[in-house]
């Protein structure tokens, strides 16, 4: 397919609209437009690892309880919720947006020291 045969966006054929949320789709999926410097790009990038971090340590809170002989379900329940608000709060991160980006790199980061820290 050309260019010249691709669809044009019109209001007859508007463009293809993602209106779900957290389906899979990569976090990058809804980013605007935006010239990134090596530096912002890194900052992201470390943003969105700092929040996979923290989700990874609440996987292995998840992991810990269920290996119990005598699991606690309200900790893996409450574990469950905390995962699913930072997939939330990933979602919200914006490329452009720097003080958010520094602030999430050093909150998240440090949540998942703490909940690490919890499991030993």
């Amino acid at each position: 397919m050309t260019a010249r045969d691709t669809p044009q966006n019109t209001p007859q054929n508007p463009a293809p609209q993602n209106t779900a949320r957290g389906n899979g789709i990569s976090v990058t999926h809804d980013l605007e437009p935006h010239d990134w410097s090596n530096e912002e790009t890194a900052a992201y990038e470390a943003a969105i690892e700092a929040v996979n971090g923290a989700v990874g340590a609440y996987s292995a809170t998840i992991a810990a309880e269920e290996a119990k002989d005598v699991p606690d379900p309200a900790v893996i329940e409450a574990a469950r919720a905390a995962q699913g608000r930072l997939a939330k709060e990933r979602e919200r991160l914006r490329s452009a947006d720097r003080e958010q980006i520094a602030e999430a790199r050093s909150r998240y980061a440090r949540l998942a020291r703490e909940v690490m820290a919890d499991l030993t």
